[in-house]
């Protein structure tokens, strides 16, 4: 599906003003759709003026759909649609409504959307309003509708950045406040006075400065927030959150403007305790995991303490080289523990690891040589990471062994390449693989890398001379 820029860029002649304009009125038209029950499609004048192209479409969740078909990329000749010719046109809307009830459209209405004097769209409603229009609550939706289709005419909606943002926005169905241009609450949904009770406010809402009653809450609790005063004033836009004893509840202000002068605004509220605490307790979980990998962490370290201590006390230069690769190997699990320990997630910045795998190396280098990094790897997740960390950290300390060890100089050579998927090469410039005898070390390698990361090892000549380990594994698990 085209998006709207690029069928008005495709389509039309409007600028970049005017499309990001409509762009930023589809981002928040979700709130016209819902306060007038009803489905909206945005369309866009063509550039010969020889119709329109839908370019948005939204449909209400206060009401049932009049178009369950998509509509946005459909073209309408122009002489089709009355009501859209008209808005255009005249640049006035296009209504039809009913005298004893001027709020309810009687058939399909059309809104100009106007900026800098251009009619850059037109707004299509296709209600469903009849049969829900005789109680306050929709007459308050409906007057809502009424003030901001007016001001998307004149270009004042949206009304641009607000002066603070949350994570969990209200919308029209979880609670919805009208307040005057005094900041008085004239209407208050069940929903809204729900989420004011869970709040502790037992007053009665209706009539009441909105602000007023707001911020004696917040001065039980000896904090201020003065974006939140500003909402619940009705003089800006933005969203704010307030919370008192166990109950949280965030709040979207939309001031109405008619005529070019403010005349309150429609406050949504949402009742988001449930969804604070259920983050509490995964931040909480989040906290014990990494203290898990933490402590585990720790006991690696001490039982790679142990056996470094031992393999010094040993007679037996077999034993020592054995306790000594022991080493290494619980040293590059508790690597990953600790990458898991600080950072967030089930995933590990990989990169790190290798760096923490190649310091660890360094360490058994006596005649100086050099180990290189080529390349990233990038973040992965846990599962992967330990053993692909324990193949590395193997193939390495062998690279170290007979590039390194065995003369003075000499380089080792890490390369990583990551596509659909992740390739690593180990070279070394020492004398090259002597035999194909696969010792313990790749063995363990080899099983690793082909049991839980299912993927191939292969051991050979350098195309440089030395040797070359290459571990090849999907990126998915």
């Amino acid at each position: 599906m085209a998006s709207i820029a690029e069928l008005a860029r495709d389509r039309t002649d409007l600028g970049d003003a005017a499309i990001a304009h409509l762009q930023a009125l589809v981002s928040e038209w979700t709130l016209l759709a819902d306060l007038g029950f009803a489905d909206l499609v945005l369309w866009i004048p063509t550039w010969n003026s020889g119709g329109f192209v839908a370019a948005a479409q939204v449909r209400p969740t206060t009401g049932p759909t009049r178009l369950p078909d998509d509509m946005v990329g459909t073209f309408l000749p122009k002489g089709r649609n009355a009501g859209l010719d008209r808005a255009a046109s005249t640049r006035w809307p296009a209504t039809d409504r009913r005298p004893e009830q001027p709020r309810v459209p009687r058939g399909d209405e059309a809104f100009p959307v106007i900026l800098e004097g251009t009619v850059v769209a037109v707004i299509e409603r296709r209600s469903s309003v009849e049969a829900r229009a005789d109680g306050a609550l929709e007459r308050m939706y409906l007057d809502a509708f009424d003030a901001l289709a007016a001001m998307a005419r004149e270009g004042l909606f949206p009304l641009g950045e607000g002066v603070a943002l949350t994570d969990s926005p209200p919308r029209v169905g979880d609670g919805c406040f009208r307040i005057d241009a005094g900041g008085t609450v004239t209407y208050a949904s069940p929903n809204a006075q729900s989420a004011c009770h869970r709040l502790g406010i037992s007053t009665e809402i209706t009539g009441a400065n909105l602000a007023a009653t707001l911020s004696r809450l917040l001065q039980k609790t000896g904090t201020t927030n003065e974006a939140l005063v500003s909402i619940a004033q009705g003089r800006a836009a933005g969203e704010a959150e307030i919370e008192y004893r166990d109950a949280v509840v965030t709040l979207r202000g939309i001031p109405l403007i008619r005529n070019a002068t403010p005349d309150g605004a429609v406050v949504l509220l949402r009742d988001v305790s449930d969804i604070r605490r259920r983050e509490q307790a995964l931040l909480s979980k989040d906290a014990t995991i990494r203290e898990i990998h933490h402590r585990v962490k720790n006991n690696l370290q001490t039982v790679a303490s142990m056996l470094r201590l031992q393999a010094r006390r040993s007679s037996s230069d077999e034993v020592r080289m054995e306790l000594q690769e022991a080493v290494r190997r619980v040293g590059a699990i508790a690597i990953v523990h600790e990458s898991l320990a600080h950072e967030p997630g089930a995933s590990v910045d990989f990169d790190e690891v290798i760096d923490r795998v190649i310091s660890m190396a360094r360490d058994l280098i006596d005649g100086g040589g050099t180990i290189l990094r080529v390349g990233t790897v990038g973040s992965l997740e846990a599962e992967r990471a330990t053993p692909l960390a324990m193949s590395l950290a193997e193939l390495i300390g062998n690279a170290v062994e007979h590039g390194l060890l065995a003369r003075v100089g000499g380089a080792v050579r890490i390369t990583s390449i990551r596509g659909e998927r992740l390739v690593i090469h180990v070279d070394d410039d020492g004398p090259g693989v002597a035999d194909a005898t696969e010792g313990l070390g790749l063995s363990i390698v080899r099983s690793l890398v082909t049991g839980e990361l299912h993927g191939t090892l292969t051991v050979g000549q350098g195309p440089a001379g030395g040797t070359r380990a290459t571990i090849d594994v999907p990126l998915a698990s």
